[in-house]
């Protein structure tokens, strides 16, 4: 039976392609998912796998080609067809296992992302192909807006072939690899190691506009660097090139002031001393919805301090007999959760957030806690923290914070905060303006506890003193209402045995 070959979906408002380069010749074997060719449209570079396993029978449209959206590329005549044209094994002689249908593949593909989560790039591959991997042995790690993803090999077997490199963009149940079949030749993660000279001694045939492009602008191949699979060059490469071509040309043209050549100088020479990386997914996310919040919330910020005396010395007293019953430290978190949770009954405009024309009330806290990390930051939530004890607290803060460090927190772990508090006095931070983690209304910012002067009494004592701030968001939270959360956690701090009598 044969089996069609047609151009896949090429993208929005996109109705054509070229045909770049075939990677397998009328007569070859195929096998399931096997790279037949590439397409090239004005944007992107589009790959075309086979749909069955089986024998090339036909190839309709030839590199270079220009095919229409749904255009028949290829024939395939399936395993069976293609079992059946070879030489029949003899009584005397062995079944020749070539002529078997292809081995059986098992698809690597991307897991559940998460709530919303429709993309990820792929961070590191641990294994190349032909390796030898065990079920559930490591395969790659994909790194979304907010958490790693790992992948684990879905049966024992040898990887085939990479299909998603490290660097890519891969859908939500895209596939990422092949377990079994043949090993592939072409480049892969594990083989970038190979020179970009001995490259380009293969021979490659570069995308037809980029050639056409290269022949108008009167370039040779070796002046472009190629970003193209097997080191071939696309349109894009030969567009960089002629762009900086012409912004190199342009202030040459224009009237320059005596100090420009100076800084132009200057300017060269820091720019061989730069390093330049691509932001992470985590790091524009962070970017994109810090920038989002200043631009949506009319933030404010009130501050306040706090003499720490009674909390240190509440926890330097019972510290060790807290170890020995709950197997966690007593810390400041537990204290600080606490005395909002008290504060946010009291003013539960700063535990909502803003619907539409709606005012949505929490009556819960679902305690973020902003936690650094290598990669950035990320806030993982305590879900109901105002029933919670000191204990479980300390636990669930503990045990959230190792996971964030390692790159294992869920999606699920990080969304539905109603409040978040942020220490920046574990860096030193002496004050600072947190800024709100939308949709929430309301961030607590802690600091550095350190000795200073204060006058009580009407005498100058030292006291370990911390100043607190909180940001808030003025459209739903008035002024009055920020300085009494504020003053509540304070008074609770100050004085902690006003969260046992709940005052």
């Amino acid at each position: 039976m044969a089996t069609e070959v047609r151009v896949p979906a090429l993208g929005e408002s996109v109705t054509e392609a070229t045909v770049a380069t075939w990677f397998k010749k009328a007569g070859d074997q195929v096998a399931v998912d096997d790279m037949l060719c590439e397409l090239e449209t004005d944007k992107v570079t589009v790959e075309v796998p086979s749909p069955v396993a089986g024998t090339l029978a036909e190839i309709v449209a030839a590199e270079g080609a220009t095919v229409n959206a749904e255009a028949l590329l290829a024939q395939i005549n399936e395993g069976a067809s293609a079992a059946a044209s070879a030489p029949a094994p003899t009584a005397a002689t062995p079944a020749d296992n070539s002529a078997a249908p292809a081995a059986q593949t098992i698809a690597v593909m991307v897991p559940v992302l998460g709530e919303s989560v429709n993309e990820a790039t792929v961070s590191t591959w641990y294994k190349a192909p032909g390796d030898t991997v065990a079920q559930d042995e490591m395969l790659c790690e994909l790194e979304t807006d907010k958490v790693s993803v790992e992948v684990p090999a879905p049966a024992a077997g040898v990887l085939g072939q990479i299909l998603a490199a490290e660097g890519s963009t891969v859908q939500a149940g895209g596939q990422l690899a092949v377990i079994g079949g043949e090993i592939s030749s072409e480049a892969t993660p594990a083989q970038a190691s190979v020179s970009a000279a001995a490259a380009k001694s293969h021979d490659v045939e570069d995308a037809p506009s980029a050639k056409k492009l290269m022949s108008e602008a009167g370039l040779t191949r070796d002046a472009v660097t190629a970003s193209g699979k097997d080191n071939r060059v696309m349109k894009q490469d030969v567009q960089k090139i002629l762009a900086a071509t012409q912004a190199a040309a342009a202030p040459q043209a224009a009237p320059i002031p005596p100090a420009t050549p100076i800084r132009a100088a200057v300017s060269t020479d820091d720019a061989t001393r730069e390093e330049r990386v691509k932001m992470t997914r985590l790091r524009q996310t962070i970017a994109r919805r810090l920038k989002d919040s200043q631009n949506t919330a009319a933030m404010l910020t009130t501050y306040n301090e706090v003499d720490m005396t009674e909390v240190m010395a509440l926890r330097n007293e019972y510290k060790d007999l807290f170890l020995k019953k709950h197997g966690v430290k007593l810390g400041f978190m537990s204290f600080f959760t606490v005395a909002c949770c008290h504060a946010l009954r009291e003013v539960p405009e700063v535990n909502s957030e803003i619907d539409g024309a709606d005012i949505v009330f929490k009556n819960f806290v679902h305690m973020g806690i902003a936690t650094g990390t290598p990669t950035g930051l990320v806030v993982p939530v305590i879900r109901d923290a105002d029933s919670m004890s000191f204990a479980e607290i300390e636990k669930a803060i503990a045990e959230k914070g190792a996971r964030a460090r390692d790159g294992k927190l869920s999606m699920a772990e990080m969304q539905g905060g109603t409040f978040t508090i942020s220490n920046g006095g574990v860096y030193g931070s002496l004050m600072s303006s947190p800024i709100l983690n939308p949709p929430q209304s309301g961030i607590l910012g802690m600091h550095k506890i350190q000795d200073r002067p204060i006058a009580i009494n009407g005498k100058v004592v030292i006291r370990p003193m911390m100043y607190l701030a909180l940001s808030y968001d003025h459209r739903v939270v008035d002024g009055k209402g920020a300085v009494t959360f504020l003053v509540r956690v304070k008074e609770a701090l100050e004085d902690p045995r006003r969260l046992l009598i709940d005052l």
